[in-house]
């Protein structure tokens, strides 16, 4: 099956370091990465979609981030 995350977070280090993580786990770039202002917040923020080939079934209450 295959599977799709969306990793955000704050642009800072924090959000290099989990899409980092998540290449290490064997995901893979799906797209570009993407960029927006939190108003509300006063920071930008960063978006990239990964997705990774596993065996089994989906079923919703799957850890995605555990695969």
């Amino acid at each position: 099956m295959k599977l799709y995350r969306f990793l955000s977070e704050d642009d800072t280090s924090a959000f290099c370091h989990k899409v980092t993580q998540a290449l290490n786990n064997g995901w893979h770039l799906q797209g570009d990465p993407t960029y927006a202002f939190d108003s509300a917040r006063g920071v930008m923020r960063c978006g990239q979609a990964v997705v990774k080939e596993v065996a089994g079934t989906y079923h919703p209450d799957l850890k995605l981030g555990e695969q």
